[in-house]
């Protein structure tokens, strides 16, 4: 991988660019995706709950489904402007989608018992979000930068 040294500012270097900004941007397609995911799953909360393998009682939190849907809607919505903010370079965004991956993990745990094969690929997409922008998020502020 090649690596290129940014510019400096103010006498101080402002970071390296590598290949692994290829990750960040991965975050960012991830967690719009989840979130065009979050909002369809919460829509079918909401308009046809029937759909689920399993009656809103069965699930791990025992919360009707029009509650999930709106909760799943409205993570849904956050999770699209951040992954924009973070293909973008926003810090604000980078410290933000730690936060709803990690959220959105433990919102879709309490979903298993309805779709249970979805919702583990959803949590280990999480769990890649927050590993891309804890480890290597710092670069595409970087390369906004240049």
């Amino acid at each position: 991988m090649a690596t290129h040294r940014s510019s400096t500012v103010s006498g101080r270097d402002t970071g390296q660019i590598t290949g692994w900004v290829g990750w960040v941007l991965f975050a960012a397609v991830i967690m719009f995706t989840a979130g065009l995911v979050n909002i369809i799953e919460g829509l079918v909360a909401l308009f046809k709950d029937d759909y689920y393998q399993v009656p809103a009682s069965g699930l791990v939190v025992h919360v009707n489904y029009t509650a999930w849907g709106w909760t799943l809607l409205a993570l849904g919505v956050v999770l699209m402007v951040t992954g924009y903010g973070v293909a973008v370079g926003q810090t604000w965004a980078r410290v933000t989608g730690v936060v709803l991956a990690c959220v959105n993990a433990v919102v879709n745990l309490g979903f298993i018992a309805a779709y249970p094969i979805w919702i583990v690929l959803v949590i280990t997409l999480d769990v890649i979000v927050v590993y891309a922008l804890i480890v290597h998020g710092r670069e595409a502020r970087v390369m906004r930068q240049r």
